[in-house]
């Protein structure tokens, strides 16, 4: 299931969310691409009056998020030590610290009370191709972005091209939508390039069908069953941000919550096409090799049949005659008898070799 419902556990103002468990606990298992423990990159984007400002580091984190207002804090490559710090100041409960820090999950939603917690996945052309998962957590005035060091989200055409000022004004609700658009219409130049690919295997196959191009074809396999893994949740999660009332999410944002979910079936049905066309691929290899295989049987048949013939005549007349021949005083017959069967032979070549059976 992409989808989780559970509620937080009550808690007095004040109350840390991880009060009784201790750091080694939440921090015991870090994200599969982290650097160590080494601390991470920590970014805060706070509108105030109008204005985005930025600030780095543990210390620029809100004590106190202000509902009315839009923060967006951004962790690049953080350490387990920095989850902790950053979980615990916003109030997020243990459970979301350790999916953040366990990794190698499935895309999947999970709402709560007050939070959403969605765990999306970057995808890179490459040689193999490796998702980056992405932690986002949605809450009341705020949006709580975790990721690796190999993506950032600055660079998004949404943030990059309009400004991160701009997307922050309509809340972060909308931050979310354009983090999740780009990473979404990400997956097709990554699909163009895996069909382009596909092309020339198919031209391989057809030209030489060796065992690299077999060997490739079932790296393609695979790759497209990682990218199926990583994307096809993701329509649920869509799903329930367009279907449910959440009261995170702000009506006049449902729509473009929508135009992602559309990307996603056109993505879906994409994918699908490529492994149809992989397996189309594999079958006209196989159908190649039985094909090459059944010439070679053929043409061994063919020599088969003119050795054999030659054989024959050779077993009768040719041990009996040999002396007499090599003595000069063998009849004519002999040699009629020769010429024949080499006649024969040659006739039996051609017309094999007319029905291109050699």
């Amino acid at each position: 299931m992409a989808q989780t419902t559970r509620s937080r556990p009550s808690r007095s103002d004040g109350e840390r969310p991880d009060e009784g468990l201790p750091l080694d606990r939440i921090a015991h298992r870090t994200r599969h691409s982290a650097v160590g423990t080494a601390d991470g990159a920590i970014r805060v984007y706070s509108r105030v009056d109008g204005t985005v400002r930025e600030a780095t580091g543990l210390d620029a984190i809100p004590t106190r998020i202000d509902p009315a207002g839009v923060a967006w804090i951004d962790a690049n490559g953080p350490s387990p030590g920095q989850v902790a710090a950053i979980t615990g100041a916003l109030g997020l409960h243990v459970l979301i610290a350790e999916d953040i820090l366990e990794g190698n999950q499935r895309a999947k939603i999970e709402v709560t009370d007050d939070l959403i917690h969605i765990v999306l996945f970057a995808l890179e052309y490459g040689d193999p191709i490796v998702p980056s998962e992405i932690d986002v957590v949605l809450g009341k005035g705020f949006l709580l972005t975790v990721h690796d060091t190999d993506w950032d989200p600055r660079t998004t055409h949404h943030l990059k091209g309009t400004g991160i000022e701009l997307v922050m004004s309509r809340g972060p609700d909308h931050l979310l939508w354009a983090i999740c658009d780009d990473l979404v219409d990400g997956y097709f130049p990554l699909m163009d390039k895996l069909g382009d690919e596909i092309d020339l295997l198919q031209d391989a196959v057809i030209d030489k069908g060796d065992r690299e191009t077999l060997e490739r074809l079932f790296e393609l396999k695979r790759e497209l069953i990682a990218i199926r893994r990583a994307s096809a949740p993701i329509r649920e999660i869509f799903n329930q941000l367009t279907n449910r009332d959440l009261a995170l999410v702000d009506p006049d944002e449902i729509i473009y919550f929508r135009d992602v979910y559309d990307h996603l079936i056109r993505l879906t049905d994409e994918i699908d096409t490529h492994r149809e066309l992989v397996s189309g691929t594999l079958d006209v290899y196989l159908s190649t090799v039985n094909n090459n295989l059944s010439l070679i049987m053929k043409r061994l048949t063919g020599v088969t049949v003119v050795l054999a013939g030659i054989a024959a005549f050779g077993g009768i007349f040719g041990m009996s005659e040999a002396g007499a021949a090599f003595a000069g005083t063998e009849a004519f017959g002999f040699w009629l008898v020769t010429a024949a069967i080499f006649g024969i032979a040659f006739l039996m070549a051609f017309v094999l070799r007319r029905i291109r059976w050699i």
